[in-house]
């Protein structure tokens, strides 16, 4: 179950974005399989933001569907700096 401070939307429209225009048009089947998952729950996770792709996977699915490394940092990055802003938001102050 998702956290309610973990961010993982700028990955998962990254992921989306690039699946649907991908010249195969690769289902999230077809793209969670290539990830080496055995259904395609995982790429619909990730697209809705339920969950990130592991970072051993980033290199394959930058490959796969073609996007640029830098876009792939950026995402992890910035789903990394809401999540920090979230935890700091919610705690409380001493």
């Amino acid at each position: 179950m998702k956290s309610k401070n973990r961010s993982f939307s700028a990955i998962g429209k990254l992921v989306k974005k690039y699946r649907l225009q991908h010249s195969d048009k690769v289902s999230q089947g077809e793209l969670s399989s290539l990830l080496g998952y055995k259904n395609g729950q995982f790429i619909s996770n990730v697209e809705r933001g339920m969950c990130s792709v592991p970072l051993k996977s980033l290199k394959n699915l930058s490959n796969i569907l073609s996007i640029p490394e830098h876009e792939v940092i950026s995402s992890m990055l910035k789903d990394y700096e809401d999540t920090m802003l979230n935890y700091m938001k919610d705690k409380p102050a001493f």
